[in-house]
């Protein structure tokens, strides 16, 4: 029996009991599973310091974190009309990735409802992957620090795919298998429902992550305030009735 249809959207019924069997859930790593922002942005206020710069707006910042730390560095400068050359930008950008691997998960957590979310699946035998652009030497020891790696069948970062996220290689990478009737991206950002889409699998959004964009212009299949929500939301999924 089916779990997903052809439409990447649409789900074969089945009993409650069943739809779960054989499920890979893809998670991101930022944003959708840990609030990294805290880490992430007392690190780019060290970095840019040494220029001279005060802190950064935190909000802003924030929106920016899936772009990835050059973004985050360049875009703290432009907003105070600071320059700098490219050379002096990759030193700055090599600093940061030394100091963020330094004391990764000083003020790191996961986000309400997460361990305990991951824990149900996990019990229920349904098999859960990371998903994330970031560089799996940073995404591991995250995980390892707040003692989350353990209910991960994988973690695989952008650096250890194909082509990372928006390319669809990387979820099926993630989940050791291509058969989109049986896997869910769930993430926070545009490069995390891009990817779904071209793998034709569906996709969850969660609303409190870091996108700038407004979460309605994603066009994800289904779009949540909280992590708790999720498997309440795969049941629902499971039900839609196919095409004729």
């Amino acid at each position: 029996m089916h779990f997903f249809s052809n439409s990447r959207s649409r789900l074969y019924p089945r009993q409650k009991r069943h739809y779960i069997d054989g499920l890979t859930l893809c998670f991101d790593l930022d944003g959708t599973i840990i609030d990294t922002a805290p880490d992430l942005i007392r690190v780019l206020n060290l970095v840019i310091a040494q220029d001279g710069l005060a802190q950064t707006d935190y909000k802003t910042s924030r929106a920016l974190i899936g772009f990835g730390s050059r973004r985050l560095i360049t875009e703290a400068f432009a907003r105070v009309g600071h320059k700098a050359s490219h050379a002096r930008i990759d030193e700055l950008q090599n600093l940061f990735l030394k100091l963020y691997a330094d004391n990764i998960a000083q003020l790191s957590r996961p986000f309400p409802g997460v361990i305990d979310t991951l824990k149900h699946w996990q019990n229920c035998g349904v098999k859960l992957t990371v998903c994330t652009n970031k560089p799996g030497y940073l995404a591991r020891p995250l995980l390892r620090a707040l003692n989350m790696d353990i209910y991960f069948d994988d973690i695989i970062g952008g650096d250890e795919a194909p082509r990372p996220k928006p390319d669809p290689r990387h979820i099926w990478r993630a989940a050791q298998h291509r058969d989109y009737r049986r896997i869910v991206m769930i993430g926070d950002a545009y490069p995390d429902i891009r990817a779904a889409h071209n793998a034709r699998v569906p996709s969850i959004l969660m609303r409190y992550g870091y996108t700038p964009l407004a979460p309605i212009k994603l066009k994800a299949d289904v779009i949540l305030n909280d992590f708790r929500q999720i498997p309440s939301a795969l049941y629902k999924l499971s039900c839609i009735n196919p095409p004729d």
